[in-house]
């Protein structure tokens, strides 16, 4: 029996593809990841509301800022108790209560009479973004069988600009119903209020998927556990997998998950993590996301062209993201990183350019954007939560995991505060080189030091990362 289980490995991996019930995990990793959809509604739903929020409650520049940020102080909180919750009770429990926050961050977004009530609920539905954006990818990648885990976890990153992609035809679809006044009381309202609907949708959906068979062994329960591996892998497999389970998990008890995640080789994966989430919005996507229609009134574009103009990101943004998902598993993590870093930092420095020459009037700025965003799609959306899903060990991904998202979000509330007053006091070019300085960092940062994954299981990865 020995020998069978050293031979094993290599042999299931020849034998998986025959063995995996993809349609089980596909459907399952779909429901999860419609946390995603929800991440990507409350991101982008702000852009299209912001204008006419800044008139209805007369906000200042900080005050704008401050309205698109206010989710990411809950979303930061809400990443910083994701692990601890979802070790204590399990991932399916605390996506549940996310779901349940959710809903009421849109529901009360919607509804205020004054801007600080719009604050408080925005918050409350930042909490519950924060808990899905860690535990959705998470819970995937704990499901998915090694050959197919790219693909699965970074269909996320795929319902994040799903969700972006829908508001922002929803946005225009709203404020098209009426005149500029209705707009400014009502409209902005409405595009909050439609985020009840996936949120309520995700909600149902969780009560029919399985709880994470890796914390279940981690629980002690791998009689519950076995039964969901079963029906991924088959009987061989499967019994095979709780043992590589258990025996990542051997150490916990000699050594607390804190105390282990800052030993020798753990320390490089939490390194590597944490940089990777802050780069991901460093390299400012998200100011593109957030502030889309008011950069292109910059550009001269009225408000009806400003929005069409965005609902073309939201185009791009989506079709580069499924050749991201059909990519990420043939060509590797690493090389999308390069190649996506790469095309950033072309077109960063290219947009800066032409508002320093003041060359916005024609398609050129637009060009770039595009390109921006197709890079950003191709690269650091999906690749970034596939790899912070993967490079933790077993026994200290939950915490490692909300470590790295609470560092993502952080350098997403900087982003998304600091970029309209520095907009207005640096001005466009010197505020998209800067994106691009750090686009230019992402690339030395990859090729230096970020290790390729592709195709390695969980196990694997611990084991990288304990000899380095």
């Amino acid at each position: 029996m020995a020998v069978v289980l050293k031979q094993h490995a290599p042999v299931a991996e020849a034998q998986q593809p025959a063995k995996i019930n993809m349609t089980f995990v596909t459907l399952v990793s779909v429901v999860a990841a419609l946390g995603g959809l929800l991440f990507g509604f409350d991101i982008a739903v702000v852009s299209g509301a912001i204008g006419f929020m800044e008139l209805k409650f007369a906000l200042s520049k900080m005050q704008v800022g401050w309205a698109v940020s206010s989710l990411i102080v809950g979303c930061i909180a809400g990443a910083g108790l994701s692990g601890i919750l979802s070790e204590k009770f399990g991932r399916k429990k605390v996506l549940i209560a996310a779901a349940l926050l959710f809903i009421i961050g849109s529901i009360g977004s919607a509804i205020p009479a004054t801007f600080t009530g719009f604050i408080i609920a925005r918050i409350i539905g930042g909490l519950g973004i924060g808990i899905t954006s860690t535990l959705c990818p998470l819970y995937n990648a704990e499901i998915a069988p090694a050959k197919f885990r790219g693909r699965l976890v970074a269909l996320n990153q795929f319902a994040i600009v799903s969700g972006i992609f829908l508001v922002y035809f929803l946005n225009m679809w709203i404020a098209g119903m009426g005149d500029d006044a209705w707009d400014v009381s009502t409209a902005w309202r409405w595009m909050f209020a439609v985020g009840a609907v996936p949120g309520l949708l995700f909600f149902t959906l969780l009560f029919l998927i399985p709880e994470s068979p890796r914390w279940l062994i981690k629980q002690g329960q791998a009689v519950k556990a076995l039964p969901i591996l079963l029906r991924i892998h088959g009987e061989e497999a499967a019994k095979q997998e709780v043992l590589e389970i258990k025996e990542s998990f051997k150490q916990e008890r000699q050594s607390g998950s804190m105390k282990l995640l800052f030993a020798p080789g753990m320390r490089g994966a939490l390194f590597v993590g944490v940089m990777l989430a802050v780069l991901q919005h460093v390299t400012g996507i998200n100011a593109i996301m957030y502030y889309a229609p008011e950069i292109f009134k910059e550009m001269g574009a009225g408000t009806d062209s400003s929005l069409t103009q965005t609902v073309l990101i939201g185009l791009i943004n989506f079709l580069f993201t499924i050749l991201a998902v059909w990519l990420i598993d043939k060509v590797g993590r690493k090389a999308l990183l390069l190649v996506g870093s790469a095309l950033m930092t072309v077109s960063l420095i290219v947009i800066g350019s032409a508002f320093q020459a003041g060359l916005t009037s024609g398609p050129l700025v637009l060009i770039f954007i595009l390109i921006y965003v197709a890079a950003f799609a191709i690269s650091l959306g999906p690749v970034v939560w596939v790899m912070l899903s993967e490079i933790f060990p077993n026994r200290v991904r939950g915490i490692a995991i909300a470590i790295a998202s609470m560092a993502l979000w952080t350098g997403d509330y900087v982003v998304s505060q600091m970029f309209p007053p520095l907009l207005e006091s640096a001005g466009p070019a010197i505020t998209f080189w800067i994106f691009g300085a750090a686009s230019l960092f992402t690339f030395f940062f990859t090729w230096r030091s970020v290790p390729e994954t592709k195709g390695k299981s969980l196990e694997d990865m611990e084991a990288m990362w304990a000899v380095k």
